[in-house]
């Protein structure tokens, strides 16, 4: 299998299966002399792993990150950066059932069509485990562009919309978005989150679910008017998260409703500085960055394996049911943020190493 690295200048590539012994991650492009240890590192690694409420799945993971290169004496040394990931709580057992079938909505059908073989344990490669890699690659895109633009830069996801409900934005409360387990930014809508979600999981369903990433302290002229556009480097990053299906930039679908005077960001100079009375551009101007916080949002769609009864075909092409049992997310979108949050980090870095490259 192919294309596993992404990434231009930062550079990583992830590696391994959900139930194989471990997973992991190559970081290559880092800057070197940038103060990194596995602590950093774990504080996402953390908010992403499973088992942590009965909102998500109950794998008891704890995904203690091991950097085995790429650092020394507290400092990156410019070498690529490898780190493993253990798989601790695989219990491969709960796929036998469905190891023939393929599950509606999955990958299982495309992948077994294109390659011929299929690791049914947990998806193996197919599966959501692998973005414990990505989250660490992010972890440290973000550490190294706090050192290079400073403490205004900042990257926070929430997740705004759960199944049928959403929240109000105004509330938006980046304080609020640590401190309960759906990542909400308005601590009013918690409490109906909660019922809904738990109705859903006892329903032996699914939902869906919105996330939107806000970034903040980027600097004007990341990004190429052409074919290495800022946002469609983003759109891509976060496309390639699994179930992700659609991404927004700024007012995204919704400008297609608006007039040009909804739509247009007017600009003002103000005591010398540039400021613009809106932001439905999302912080890009033509592929390029406007020095206002990127703002885009993606659409994560309900978790495939299901309890509910559903029809499919076996790797025969004979008619058959299947109903998905084990330890899986009702919403798999909550455990999206830190994944969405890591991928845009990411682009930022690499964007931001590129255009110094060219523009010093």
């Amino acid at each position: 299998m192919s294309f596993n690295t992404f990434g231009k200048i930062f550079r990583f590539t992830t590696w391994g299966e959900s139930h194989g012994p471990a997973i992991g991650c190559v970081v290559d492009g880092c800057p070197p002399n940038i103060p990194l240890s596995v602590k950093d590192i774990q504080i996402d690694m953390d908010r992403r792993r499973p088992g942590k409420s009965k909102f998500t799945s109950q794998r008891k993971e704890f995904d203690k990150v091991e950097i085995l290169s790429g650092i020394f004496n507290g400092k990156t040394t410019g070498t690529p950066i490898s780190m493993i990931i253990y798989n601790r709580d695989a219990k491969s057992r709960d796929y036998e059932s469905i190891k023939n079938k393929f599950r509606p909505g999955h990958a299982d059908y495309t992948y077994f069509l294109k390659y011929g073989i299929r690791d049914y344990r947990g998806g193996g490669r197919q599966s959501a485990r692998e973005t414990a890699s990505r989250v660490a690659a992010g972890a440290i895109a973000k550490i190294v562009l706090n050192k290079l633009l400073g403490k205004k830069f900042n990257v926070v996801g929430a997740v705004v919309q759960l199944g049928i409900l959403g929240c109000n934005k105004k509330n938006w409360n980046a304080k609020q978005i640590r401190k309960n387990q759906f990542f909400c930014p308005d601590q009013k809508s918690i409490k109906l989150w909660e019922k809904y979600l738990l109705a859903v999981r006892k329903s032996g369903s699914s939902c869906g679910a919105i996330i939107e990433l806000r970034a903040s302290g980027i600097p004007v002229g990341l990004g190429a008017p052409i074919y290495s556009k800022l946002d469609a480097d983003i759109a891509s990053a976060l496309m390639s998260i699994n179930a992700v299906k659609g991404v927004n930039i700024g007012a995204g679908m919704n400008s297609a409703f608006l007039s040009g005077e909804e739509n247009s960001d007017e600009i003002r100079g103000f005591k010398g500085r540039t400021k613009f009375k809106s932001n439905n551009s999302g912080g890009i101007l033509g592929g390029i960055s406007s020095g206002q916080d990127i703002i885009t949002s993606f659409a994560v769609k309900p978790t495939s394996s299901i309890l509910n009864s559903r029809e499919t075909i076996n790797k025969k092409g004979k008619n058959t049911k299947i109903s998905v049992k084990g330890r899986h997310d009702p919403c798999v979108g909550i455990r999206a943020v830190p994944i969405g949050e890591a991928m845009i980090a990411c682009v930022l870095l690499d964007h931001y190493l590129m255009n110094r490259a060219q523009c010093g």
